[in-house]
């Protein structure tokens, strides 16, 4: 077990340690620590996280930073979204989640932007807020137990902390489907997909740690990533290990979808596949029809305008869509089904996507604020 030096109190929100290297330099080490809650990411772990690794940028002795969860049971279940429903159930005009949503969208652009590397253990259970913290790192490790998902359609949200940037780079359709589906992927399919790249088993941990400490760290950051590359591909586990690929098998039928016409006939594809002797595919299949229908139309919408544009750009219009959320009644209907009243029978608004208005739509894309007063217009 490497010995760690402990930054500040051990039950705090976040966690933070140095590990020391044998040149002087120093890992550190921010932990996320609300295991019972599966590290769910809140506002008082965005306020810890986001000066830290701002400190941490500036400190010519810190070579790398690792993010990790607490517990073994998951990196980041998502965002703290218990307290979004309190706050549009309170009906307070959006102040807090327009807070916790540029907040939050700052500390995920600042880990796509940081320039020192940020190892990302990706173990367990990483879903909403936690893979918009893990997309932005510079490496990203999964394990066998990892399990990615965006699965927003289920609460009446859409995929935002950056899904609007990330799911457009995926290979043909994929994007796509896994946000109409909300389907969970393995550490292989994460690989596939462009969201993780390296493997090593949940257990090695320590070792990986050990191995960090015994780097000869350099002055730069060039040199380091470079240094943090070439140790990951030399003790990372082979292919073998790699759980099998669910999204592989249906590569081709995911790839027709970027071909078809419209959304309607893209979900009747979706739904079309066979799925009777594919467990995955059938769940992923249900997610589709019970999720939102206007979550359904915005994942396919958002994907479509914000195709190309730069990541500022596509949290700027999130922050607009993820606030207008809080005024539409869908979020918070979703939220009290699946995590208040846990009956797992939303009333959404609308029946199918072709009963969502056009109008309600296009409301998530109107401009809330001016380019000067927008609150990250300075990120």
């Amino acid at each position: 077990m490497v010995e760690l030096q402990l930054l500040n109190q051990e039950d705090a929100p976040v966690v933070f340690q140095l590990a020391h290297c044998n040149n002087d330099m120093k890992v550190a080490i921010a932990t996320l620590n609300a295991p019972k809650a599966l590290n769910a990411l809140n506002l008082d772990m965005i306020r810890l996280l986001a000066p830290q690794l701002s400190e941490w940028s500036t400190d010519d002795s810190i070579a790398m930073v690792v993010l990790k969860g607490a517990g073994e049971k998951a990196f980041c279940a998502g965002g703290d979204v218990v307290s979004l429903y309190k706050a549009m159930a309170a009906d307070d005009d959006n102040n807090y989640l327009e807070t916790f949503f540029s907040e939050e969208y700052r500390l995920d652009f600042q880990i796509h932007n940081y320039d020192k590397p940020i190892l990302l253990w990706g173990n367990g259970i990483i879903m909403g807020g936690g893979l918009g913290l893990m997309a932005g790192a510079s490496h990203r490790i999964v394990t066998e137990t990892s399990r990615i998902a965006m699965p927003e359609i289920t609460i009446g949200l859409y995929p935002d902390v950056g899904g609007s940037y990330f799911l457009n780079k995926m290979p043909a359709g994929m994007g796509l489907f896994l946000g109409l589906t909300g389907a969970s992927v393995n550490a292989n399919d994460a690989k596939l997909v462009g969201l993780a790249d390296h493997f090593i088993n949940a257990d090695h941990f320590d070792i990986l740690l050990h191995n960090l400490r015994e780097v000869n760290w350099g002055k730069t950051n060039v040199l380091n990533h470079d240094k943090l590359t070439q140790l990951l591909l030399s003790i990372e586990d082979g292919a073998h290990s790699l759980p099998n690929s669910a999204l592989k098998p249906l590569a081709k039928d995911i790839a027709l979808l970027v071909e078809l016409p419209d959304l309607s006939a893209q979900i009747d594809h979706i739904l079309s596949i066979d799925s009777i002797e594919n467990k995955w595919l059938s769940k992923a299949q249900a997610g589709l029809k019970h999720g939102s229908p206007i979550s359904a139309v915005l994942v396919s919408e958002q994907l479509k305008r914000l195709a190309g544009k730069s990541l500022k750009d596509c949290f700027s219009h999130e922050l607009t869509m993820s606030v207008h959320c809080g005024e539409v009644g869908e979020f918070q209907e979703g939220v009290r089904a699946l995590l208040i009243d846990k009956d797992g029978q939303p009333n959404w608004r609308f029946k199918s996507i072709n009963d969502v208005e056009t109008d309600v739509i296009e409301g998530f894309f109107k401009p809330k604020w001016n380019e000067e007063n927008h609150p990250l217009a300075d990120m």
